[in-house]
């Protein structure tokens, strides 16, 4: 049911895609600044009392409805999961804007590419070469893939019911709001921070050695082992080393924003991003989620053989 499950929850999302600003997601986020205004009193014990009131109750809901589901019909329980699974998997988050990206890239667009990058990323474009743009496009694309797909399906095969999924997607949203601004006067989102890191190390892991399969393997390892820690935050830089070294092609490097240079550290190996490096960090990401999905068809057939 697992494997059934995470293919019809990804052709369904790719026939009717779900975008982040879905009433479910708004919900949750104005419920989670409702706790934010309520109990940040800017220590970490309220950071983690905030965590567990936004993620427990939804949690256990979605256990709960999938067991009684479970005891009247496994049709029912399959449905559930799947629902639960399509609205927290997102494929087309990546693919969706990296297809327009790319197309306007090769139809010699620039400014097209640029307005899409930056509605993508949310970060200033304007003054982004071709090569700039095919860098931060692979970049973006490989952690919302990331995000939205092998972290979320590693986390749907390991917890029962749809709670991985769930737990996984609510944890990085509570991330993203309150876990990126903590700081030592504020540290009211340092757990929700700490609480993804933890979700995320077995996961990333995978997903690069994925990569590193899928890829040019000896360059992938190579990358992940030298570059990785170069990067600001390591389990994306784990994620982008390895991608970059699969498929021979150079990420990070400084980047024109701002009416200034941003410097970042070299990822990768092999040539200069451009328009035709999109198709291969699309192909990459293909083949690694049917890697992944292979894997689980075998455990699944291991487990009812055995």
């Amino acid at each position: 049911m697992t494997l059934l499950s995470l293919i019809a929850a990804l052709l369904l999302e790719q026939v009717r895609p779900l975008g982040n600003r879905n009433r479910v997601w708004l919900l949750f986020t104005r419920y989670a600044n409702h706790l934010e205004r309520n109990l940040n009193a800017g220590s970490n014990r309220h950071g983690v009392l905030a965590w567990l009131a936004a993620i427990v109750p939804f949690v256990a809901v979605a256990l709960g409805v999938f067991y009684l589901l479970d005891m009247v019909s496994s049709a029912l329980a399959f449905a559930w999961s799947v629902f639960v699974l399509y609205l927290t998997m997102g494929f087309r988050h990546f693919s969706g804007a990296f297809s327009d990206i790319s197309l306007a890239l090769a139809e010699g667009r620039d400014f097209d590419a640029r307005q899409a990058l930056a509605q993508w990323t949310g970060q200033p474009t304007s003054e982004l070469s071709v090569n700039e743009i095919s860098r931060l496009a692979i970049e973006q694309g490989v952690i919302d893939t990331y995000r939205h797909v092998f972290g979320t399906m590693f986390w749907f095969v390991i917890l029962p019911g749809p709670v991985g999924a769930l737990l996984y997607r609510l944890s990085v949203m509570l991330a993203q709001k309150w876990g990126d601004r903590w700081s030592e006067e504020d540290r009211f989102g340092r757990f929700a921070a700490q609480a993804l890191a933890w979700l995320d190390w077995v996961p990333v892991r995978l997903t690069a050695a994925s990569f590193a399969i899928m890829g040019d393997f000896e360059d992938a390892v190579y990358c992940w082992r030298s570059q990785a820690r170069t990067w600001g935050n390591y389990a994306h830089g784990i994620l982008l080393a390895s991608a970059a070294g699969a498929i021979g092609v150079k990420l990070g490097d400084p980047l024109r924003q701002d009416y200034t240079v941003r410097f970042r550290p070299e990822l990768g190996v092999g040539d200069e991003a451009d328009p035709y490096s999109l198709k291969s960090a699309v192909g990459l990401v293909w083949r690694s989620a049917l890697l992944w999905l292979g894997v689980i068809l075998l455990m699944s057939l291991t487990f009812h053989i055995g």
